[in-house]
């Protein structure tokens, strides 16, 4: 920390000139947040000495005192920012750390007919979602291009259903029950629901298993035509999960960990995410003290063995996956993640080798941050 009571230019030379996380307090009002990859030359642009008059912002003459924290990552850095902001301004920390939500695909559960939409709500009636992905144009195209394998409605009125409905264009394709215009009632309706909801946590195996059966039964009792006919199906099938970004998934079955640098030396942070929300981080040591015996894969067991889910208000698990997308999809990604179906499915061999990679880099050098 640094008190304003001091000698201030002498504590700001002091500071090291490293990626942190930073607050301003002033002595009256709200204090300034901020993250930069250099902090001393940071800190001389807001609070240091002005030799002559210029139009950057200057908090000199009204600095009690500041704190701030060293970081080694851009993930850490804004998880911890996510954190002092929230504190400080529980009300529009996301506005001022401009937290953007990605988008992801909903099917409204408790709607009578549900249908499938693109959100970047969490929160809100029972459903399904699925995400997050990188645009919305990319969960459109996907939405678009998955939806035409079932039946499931794509209008967006509160259906009253009846036989003069004038029904819709889909409808008339056969590309949807017509629930609508009673064609269908809604427990015919809610089990063609299930077959989509199934594709979407099972990332479409379910429908692939399926059709990949049928047309092998099909081949076998030498009925080639209709299986070529499902062939072009199962094909049309593994050209639309092609469309899903890298992390798109039911957010329930969301689980991975980060690994990224640690400030202090010889070791790397691990951060563990379960069902789209973050755990505390560990700092793990990459060579084990004190009993050379205890190998390193062996360690990850008995961390892993540890986890528990943990249990977030719908905003906060929002605000978690915002992050975790933002560092993800982003070109000055530092660290590895990996995606895990459970604790205790970890892929200890692929984390012990990310933590291998990680610690070798932070050994080269600092990765280069994003623009501050």
């Amino acid at each position: 920390m640094i008190d304003a009571g001091g000698c201030l230019d002498d504590q700001i030379g002091a500071v090291a000139n490293r990626r942190a996380v930073f607050v301003i307090h002033p002595g009256e009002g709200t204090p300034y947040l901020g993250r930069t990859t250099l902090l001393r030359r940071r800190l001389l642009r807001l609070v240091g000495p002005r030799s002559t008059p210029s139009r950057l912002l200057s908090l000199r003459e009204v600095v009690s005192r500041v704190e701030y924290q060293i970081t080694a990552s851009w993930l850490e850095t804004h998880l911890l920012f996510l954190e002092v902001a929230r504190l400080h301004y529980p009300d529009t920390y996301r506005s001022v750390i401009r937290l953007r939500m990605p988008p992801y695909l909903k099917v409204g559960l408790s709607n009578a007919f549900p249908r499938c939409y693109v959100s970047t709500r969490l929160a809100g009636s029972r459903g399904l979602w699925y995400g997050p992905f990188r645009t919305r144009a990319g969960a459109d195209q996907f939405m678009n291009q998955f939806s035409d394998l079932f039946q499931i409605r794509r209008c967006q009125e509160d259906l009253e259903p009846s036989p003069d409905h004038p029904g819709c264009i889909y409808g008339e394709m056969s590309m949807c029950l017509r629930p609508c215009q009673q064609v269908v009632g809604p427990e015919e309706y809610a089990s063609e629901v299930a077959r989509v909801t199934e594709f979407l946590t099972t990332d479409g195996h379910s429908l692939l298993d399926a059709v990949t059966r049928a047309r092998d039964g099909l081949s076998q009792e030498m009925r080639f035509e209709e299986a070529a006919r499902l062939h072009k199906q199962l094909e049309k099938i593994q050209q639309v999960l092609r469309l899903r970004d890298e992390l798109a998934c039911d957010i329930e079955r969301l689980h991975g960990v980060a690994v990224t640098p640690s400030v202090e030396e010889g070791y790397v942070q691990l951060w563990f995410m379960l069902a789209g929300g973050w755990l505390r981080p560990v700092r793990f040591r990459v060579e084990a003290a004190g009993d050379k015996t205890v190998s390193l894969d062996q360690r990850l067991r008995e961390l892993a063995g540890g986890l528990r889910r943990p249990v977030f208000p719908a905003r906060e698990r929002q605000d978690h996956l915002a992050l975790l997308s933002r560092w993800y999809y982003s070109t000055f990604r530092d660290g590895e993640w990996l995606p895990f179906d459970s604790p205790s499915a970890l892929p200890y061999r692929k984390l012990v080798r990310a933590i291998s990679r990680v610690a070798a880099q932070e050994r080269g050098g600092p990765a280069a941050g994003p623009p501050t």
